[in-house]
């Protein structure tokens, strides 16, 4: 069934809409969307002592923050509260909270599993708690819970003609990382909580999204932050084969699926093409020369760059056709324009990630 920017807002206009996580990449790339479309917007941001709003700070005064840590159950009690009794009914709620880093995950495996597990078990056990009655409730998965092919599932995995991996949302998963499995937790917590309470759950398993605004230690903003910066790119193996989104398609998929995906079940979306990251830099590299932003570069491949042991994922490319059936999403932004978008921010925005990047 094809779904108008005129439905969505006619669900979204007015209406109370909770986003955890809200001042990450996606998250804050979401608020705005959701702002555009009129509804009352309601973010939760972990506490900091800095109190800096970061991504949010040109759209702070059309929304209302409020300030838990997603890992203190008592906080996220209070802040569903004010939900509760000052929202409008039946709330439309976008769980994005998490640390999202793959490799970060290892170096901080607890708080990634008390943020991205626990975290999640705290959100959709107060709503129970509280008896907060929810429009719809929607996880951010992630296409890392799949990982590599298992060999001794392979008969349950879908190939192309030429050998490619074909992801869908009945793909068995692996997970690979601290991360991954984390986030596994989560997708199978909002599955369970709709089973057995009837919470209108959803989970959006999204695949690399990339943009303005991202970190600049993930792939895209590591090479392009490297290239305005240094004569000379020093990037690890490359040899892996990613499913790359711009993150304002990546919003949508978010919102579609939220807002008329059936309840308690999982929608991936993502470009549904793969690309090696050798060819995804060297893209990277010929934009941003015919952009003017740079010369040619020197590029250094050093083997100690990368993913723990044997923990790197080869491939993760969607098949999206089940959520395209269901709402008619699909991608807007060719990966031309959409790195040329971020290009551009990176180029523009130096104060806003100079102080994140962990070049040596």
């Amino acid at each position: 069934m094809k779904r108008t920017d005129k439905d969505i807002k006619r669900i979204l206009k007015g209406r109370t809409v909770l986003v955890t996580g809200a001042n990450g990449f996606v998250g804050s790339h979401l608020t705005d969307k959701l702002v555009e479309f009129g509804a009352d917007v309601h973010v939760l941001l972990r506490p900091s002592s800095s109190g800096v709003y970061h991504n949010l700070a040109h759209i702070q005064k059309k929304i209302t923050i409020h300030r838990a840590d997603i890992a203190d159950k008592e906080a996220v009690r209070r802040v569903l509260m004010k939900i509760k009794k000052e929202g409008s009914s039946k709330p439309v709620i976008f769980h994005l909270a998490a640390q999202a880093h793959v490799g970060e995950s290892w170096w901080r495996p607890y708080e990634t599993l008390s943020s991205n597990a626990i975290g999640t078990l705290n959100v959709l056990q107060t709503i129970c708690d509280i008896k907060l009655k929810v429009r719809k409730i929607s996880f951010a998965g992630s296409s890392e819970e799949y990982g590599n092919v298992d060999p001794h599932l392979k008969k349950l995995y879908r190939f192309d003609k030429s050998g490619g991996l074909i992801l869908d949302e009945f793909t068995p998963l692996n997970p690979q990382s601290i991360y991954a499995t984390s986030k596994v937790a989560g997708d199978f917590l909002f599955r369970n909580y709709h089973r057995a309470y009837g919470i209108p759950t959803g989970v959006a398993r999204k695949f690399n999204n990339y943009g303005p605004r991202q970190n600049p230690r993930f792939i895209t903003g590591v090479i392009i932050t490297q290239a305005l910066e240094r004569k000379l790119i020093k990037l690890g193996y490359l040899g892996a084969k990613r499913d790359f989104t711009y993150v304002k398609d990546g919003v949508m998929g978010h919102i579609h699926v939220n807002l008329f995906g059936r309840p308690g079940e999982v929608y991936c979306f993502g470009s549904g093409k793969t690309i090696m990251m050798k060819d995804w830099l060297d893209l990277i590299l010929k934009l941003g020369r015919e952009m003017g932003y740079w010369g040619e570069k020197k590029v250094v491949y050093e083997k100690w760059r990368g993913r723990l042991g044997r923990s790197e994922v080869e491939e993760l490319r969607v098949d999206y056709s089940r959520l395209r059936r269901l709402t008619s999403w699909k991608p807007r932004y060719s990966w031309e324009e959409g790195l040329k978008e971020t290009i551009q921010w990176y180029a523009e925005n130096r104060d806003d990630w100079i102080g994140k990047v962990d070049w040596r």
